[in-house]
This record gives structure tokens, C-alpha cells and sequence, in this order.
């Protein structure tokens, strides 16, 4: 995730542009390789929430829609 956000910042971005954000969907957590996923990034990176299933298309639009409205 991150070597697509650094490349989106560099080559994509526009003047203006707020930073690209990164969302990843998993299907199960461990511990382990969240630490070492996250290791030596800013602190700029959160966990919004863990859940058994993943949402339908619909409610996955409906969250974004909500946080991107919160910034």
C-alpha cells in the first residue's frame, strides 16, 4: 500500500490535492503482521475498526461517503 500511495503522491497528484489515503480490507487480523505491515510508517496510520464479515458494495460506499464528509 504504501509504494502506491508514495508513487500517487509523486506522479499523480495535483496542486491542491489533499494526500491520497490508503484502505485495506482483510478478511482475518493478526497481530503479528499488522506490526510488521505498519513498522517505520508516520503515525498518520489508524485501524477504524475490525469486522467478521466484509460489507456489501452498498454499505462500503455508504462508510466512504460518511468519512470523506467528516474531513
Amino acid at each position: 500500500m504504501n509504494v502506491y500511495l508514495n508513487y500517487y503522491k509523486r506522479h499523480e497528484m495535483s496542486e491542491g490535492d489533499n494526500p491520497p489515503v490508503g484502505i485495506i480490507l482483510c478478511a482475518s487480523k493478526d497481530n503479528a503482521l499488522v506490526e510488521y505491515a505498519t513498522s517505520g510508517l508516520t503515525q498518520e496510520v489508524f485501524v477504524s475498526r475490525y469486522l467478521v464479515e466484509l460489507p456489501d458494495k452498498a454499505q462500503l460506499q455508504d462508510f466512504i461517503q460518511r468519512e470523506s464528509q467528516q474531513l
